[in-house]
């Protein structure tokens, strides 16, 4: 381990570009984004089985229930409204309505056409695994009814604006220098901002409830590894053309997560003397967050780093989280994905290779300077926007209705007291 992290210091200075491109707006670059767009739904479902396995079993099929929710809602919200108010103009604050219900993206056939149409479907997979991620925060305690108000309201108010202000021309990405290639911000810490204000609205879970064992490994192992593959596609398909810089992406991420994984294991045999799945799929996201703003800005050698460190951070981080009393983060949303993603945001401004990023800018290990100030300050600006309009949201909505499940409920499990339908009946 010590080897291998001082063979990745030796190299960092080490950037260059040997892309392959492909012409842009051709069939295959079409086919390419299709491709990973489907990869990155493939994440949703591996999240059900993911968070699931985690849980108790009596809480199986709500938490694919409340995933399916997020399918249903975030689809439809960015079709209706989301697509158009992130991308649509480079407004300062929100885009316009011009592509209101996908008005004018599917008449017509020119590439000009299916360019933009190709991006909004793959967005929309970006959109709806966000919304996905959140929910593991407040799993085993909130109504289904209120879950969906709540990603009603947070894909409007939240994920939109944010999108548009890192990807669709907005304040953040035309004032300062900053650069997320995947949704290291747009994704990773606006999940994780979003998941520890709902933790803290709905409150911690029975004390008995929280200390349950996973009930299913093997669906821990199996969502984790599939949340790996739709990794490639996630990152893979951020650079919009099926050319050198997708290949790269698809090296770098899948370098970082093995990175990760090792050194969550290091990590764990010093803390508990043992090294179980678990803790090395949970590693091994840590390193796939942490990679995924700069994943097409870096080489090997700083992916190795970023990956193990991402790692330990996270590791520390879930074991903090889990040692508060009155805050319960479920499923480690903040501990993983928003701890990722703040180091991996920060990270892009040491480790980016101005060769390899727009309008070449270089991080601390290349000389630059103003793109870690702004990663840092776009990073601090989204966590407490995020933080503060979802607890609000979350805080409307315990107003509107009842919030939280009843103790009973809890206990019993919501398969059986909110659907009626038991995940194992065996």
């Amino acid at each position: 381990m010590i080897a291998a992290i001082a063979i990745a210091l030796i190299g960092l200075p080490y950037c260059s570009v040997t892309d392959v491109a492909v012409a842009p707006g051709s069939s295959g670059d079409f086919v390419w984004i299709m491709v990973c767009s489907a990869l990155v739904f493939m994440m949703v479902p591996a999240l059900a089985f993911f968070y699931g396995g985690m849980l108790r079993k009596q809480s199986m099929g709500s938490i694919m229930a409340q995933v399916l929710a997020a399918i249903v809602v975030m689809s439809l919200v960015w079709v209706i409204c989301g697509f158009s108010l992130a991308f649509a103009t480079d407004g300062p604050v929100i885009g316009s309505l011009d592509y209101f219900m996908f008005n004018g993206l599917l008449a017509g056939g020119a590439p000009s056409d299916s360019s933009t149409l190709s991006f909004a479907v793959f967005q929309m997979m970006f959109a709806v695994i966000t919304c996905a991620i959140i929910i593991g925060s407040c799993a085993e305690r909130v109504r289904f009814a209120a879950i969906m108000l709540i990603l009603v309201l947070w894909s409007v108010f939240v994920y939109v604006p944010v999108a548009h202000w890192i990807w669709g021309g907005g304040f953040l990405s035309a004032n300062l220098p900053m650069v997320d290639f995947a949704g290291g911000i747009v994704i990773h810490i606006l999940a994780g901002a979003s998941g520890l204000a709902l933790a803290v609205v709905a409150g911690p879970r029975k004390a008995h409830i929280r200390k349950a064992r996973p009930h299913n490994i093997p669906f821990v192992f199996i969502g984790g590894m599939l949340l790996w593959v739709g990794w490639f596609g996630f990152n893979g398909g951020s650079g919009l053309y099926g050319d050198g810089v997708a290949i790269r992406a698809i090296f770098i991420s899948h370098l970082a997560g093995a990175a990760g994984a090792a050194s969550w294991m290091v990590c764990q045999y010093i803390s508990t003397g043992r090294v179980n799945v678990m803790g090395i799929i949970t590693g091994a996201i840590a390193g796939l967050g942490s990679i995924t703003p700069m994943a097409g800005y870096v080489e090997a050698p700083s992916a190795i780093v970023v990956g193990m460190v991402g790692g330990i951070l996270c590791h520390y981080a879930i074991a903090f989280m889990r040692s508060r009393k009155n805050v319960d983060d479920a499923l480690d949303v903040f501990g993983l994905h928003g701890i990722s993603g703040i180091w991996g945001s920060i990270a892009t401004g040491i480790f980016a290779c101005g060769a390899l990023t727009p309008g070449g800018l270089d991080g601390l290990m290349y000389g630059g300077t103003e793109l870690i100030v702004g990663q840092i300050a776009a990073s601090l600006f989204v966590l407490v926007y995020v933080f503060a309009v979802t607890y609000a949201i979350g805080f409307l909505v315990s107003k509107i209705m009842v919030l939280r499940v009843s103790d009973n409920c809890e206990v019993i499990g919501q398969d059986l007291a909110e659907h009626g339908e038991p995940a194992y009946s065996m």
